[in-house]
């Protein structure tokens, strides 16, 4: 009898628990690199994950993309994902995936030249990288990635 009122006890525990867990999502919206005008968060908050909106190589509070190619848009969205990222609480050290879209795969390489720099030698976040027929704003680069702590 004192088994089956312990299991009883420990399901009652383990309902509550989960119950309890339920987390709530914090859609975030800083207004420093995007206008807070458009159809998307910048970031959304579960738990302690920050998911963040993919970013182009944008002058922050417009849509002008860097000027001088793939490598000024590379560093220009490297900033952004710092500046988004650290206006919620998050720095690069706590990238955990990041996905990279390209307007053209044979800039892989020098973007792999600029997104390194903003990551501690053999601390790189997983990643994804593909080839797309068209980004926004005619941008060569977009990249969304994911925090954790």
């Amino acid at each position: 009898m004192q088994l089956k009122h312990a299991s009883s006890i420990a399901l009652i525990a383990l309902a509550t628990l989960m119950t309890g867990c339920a987390v709530t999502p914090k859609y975030l919206n800083s207004g420093k690199v995007l206008p807070t005008t458009l159809p998307f968060s910048e970031a959304v908050q579960v738990g302690n994950t920050l998911y963040l909106s993919g970013q182009i190589g944008n002058i922050p509070g417009g849509l002008t993309l860097a000027s001088g190619g793939i490598q000024a848009e590379a560093k220009q969205v490297m900033d952004n994902i710092k500046t988004s990222a650290e206006a919620h609480g998050y720095s690069m050290n706590d990238m955990v995936k990041c996905t990279v879209m390209l307007a053209d795969m044979k800039e892989w390489g020098a973007f792999n030249e600029v997104y390194k720099t903003y990551f501690k030698a053999g601390n790189f976040p997983a990643r994804s990288a593909f080839g797309s027929s068209g980004l926004a704003f005619n941008a060569r680069v977009e990249v969304e990635c994911i925090a954790a702590r």
